[in-house]
Formats: structure tokens, sequence, C-alpha cells
């Protein structure tokens, strides 16, 4: 007998059957994520400032529920002296204090668990700049271990012999890596089936399929003479699906035309912004 769960579940995935080609490889990606729980460890000097951003929102909802495991370990905890020192000054003089190799590694030590999917990633701002597909690749692990830089950087040996990858989250310099980790630690969890009540959704995220999302609406219909494009209240889904395609095809060609670029287009894509393009130079013009 087939259970009602196995049903629903074939339904879902008869459904996403449908997507387009520029879902398909994050559609291989969320099938292989089906049923799984990711951990996280992440390394701090200050790890006092993650209690609050992660006891709110979906993340509470998806460590309540076992999908998520946050672990946090205090680097000061595994320095070697009564002082807690991890830092000190740089060989060869210069500006700034740098983190110390040693309490990163015992800690290291300390939480290894042994698993073979484990990624440890070191966030500082000489890394590759974090993206949706990071966030994607990231997802496929059952362990990533976060190691927050601080001061004027960290000691060369703790990138070359230490972590797996290092992630930046853009063109600037924080004091430290800590919110840098939250961000990853919310983009990764939102991917792992069960934390967001809409498994599907995530599939049109922005930069998810290459675009930027379409456009939204909701209730009430009409709002200080703002109404809602009649297609949404139509009922025709095929006529809905191709209103939304166009939206997410005219909007990153407004916003972000880098991403078409990299964009796997479909023949009708590449008829469409052909079409979007002349448009906006029209609506340009006037």
């Amino acid at each position: 007998m087939v259970s009602s769960f196995e049903l629903k579940k074939e339904s879902n995935l008869s459904k996403l059957k449908f997507l387009n080609k520029i879902e398909k490889p994050y559609f291989r990606v969320f099938v292989q994520a089906l049923n799984k729980m990711i951990r996280f460890d992440i390394l701090s000097l200050f790890p006092g400032m993650f209690e609050s951003p992660f006891d709110y929102s979906l993340l509470k909802k998806a460590r309540e529920k076992g999908l998520v495991e946050i672990n946090l370990h205090d680097i000061r905890s595994f320095a070697g002296d009564k002082h807690r020192t991890c830092d000190d000054y740089p060989y060869g003089g210069g500006g700034g204090m740098v983190m110390k190799v040693e309490p990163v590694a015992r800690a290291l030590d300390f939480i290894a668990t042994g698993r073979t999917e484990t990624e440890i990633v070191l966030l500082t701002p000489q890394g590759e700049t974090f993206n949706q597909k990071i966030a994607e690749d990231l997802s496929r692990f059952s362990e990533i271990i976060l190691i927050c830089g601080h001061y004027e950087g960290v000691d060369e040996r703790i990138r070359e012999n230490l972590a797996d990858r290092e992630i930046s989250i853009g063109d600037y310099v924080l004091t430290g890596g800590e919110l840098p980790a939250m961000i990853v630690v919310d983009a990764v969890s939102r991917l792992i089936p069960g934390v967001l009540s809409n498994r599907e959704s995530v599939l049109f995220d922005s930069f998810s399929t290459g675009f930027l999302e379409y456009p939204h609406y909701t209730r009430p219909r009409e709002y200080r003479g703002w109404g809602v494009p009649d297609v949404l209240l139509s009922g025709n889904h095929k006529e809905i699906d191709e209103w939304r395609r166009r939206g997410a095809l005219k909007r990153t060609l407004m916003k972000r035309p880098d991403l078409l670029k990299k964009a796997e287009l479909s023949d009708k894509d590449r008829a469409e912004l052909k079409e979007l393009k002349i448009t906006c130079v029209k609506e340009c013009d006037e």
C-alpha cells in the first residue's frame, strides 16, 4: 500500500518535472536534500552575538523541528593561557593584531565529528563573494563549520591548512566574521526541505533560476487606485506562468542585466528579451 505521504511526494515531484530547464540544476539539489538535517558549528570570539538572530522566525522553527542544529563555540575557550589570548602582533611589523592559529586549530579538533560531508569555511574579505550558487553548494553538506575572522586578519596558516574554502559577503570590511556567518546560516538553512512551509517556493527565488524573482501581489485587490494585474485574477495558470516568466525577465533586464549573461535562456526567453529591450527603449525615449 502506498502511503498518503508518498502520494503527496509523488504529486509534488510530478509537478516539478514541468519546470523550465533552467530550474533543473537547482531541482536536482532540491531532490538530493530531501529528508536532510544540517549542522552548523560557529567559531567566534563573540558567540553572544548569535543568540538573538537564531531565536526568531524560520531559524527558530527549523531548530525546534530538528532540521537545523546550530552550535556556538567561543574561540577564547581554546586559548593556551590564563588570559585567553587569541591574537598577537604580526611578524614583520605593521598595524593591527592577527588572530592566532592555535586556538582555532584546537577548536576544530574539539568539535570534529568524523562526518565525511563537512565543509570548513573561513569568513574573510578575501574570499569568493557569497551568492545563491554557493548557498546551494553548501546545502549539500551535513555539517558546515564557520570560522569568524577578526582583528587585522587571521594567521595565514588557518587559511592554508584548516579551511576548505573562504567566503566574503561583499567588497567591504566588517569588524569580524560574525555577521557574514549569520547570513550564510540563514541562506543555506532555508534550502533545507521543511524549513520553509512551501518546499517549492525556493525554486523560484531570485538568483535560484538565474533571474530575479517575478513581481508578487496579495490582498487587497485594489488600494489607493493601485490595482493587481488582471492575469493574476484570471485563474488561467498557463497565462499566469507566462506573465511571471516575462516579469522575471523584465525585472532582471532592468535591474541586473549582468545575470542574463550567465542564465540558460530558451528560444522563447530570447524572443521575449528582444521584445522587452525594444519596449524599454521606447519607454526611456518617452
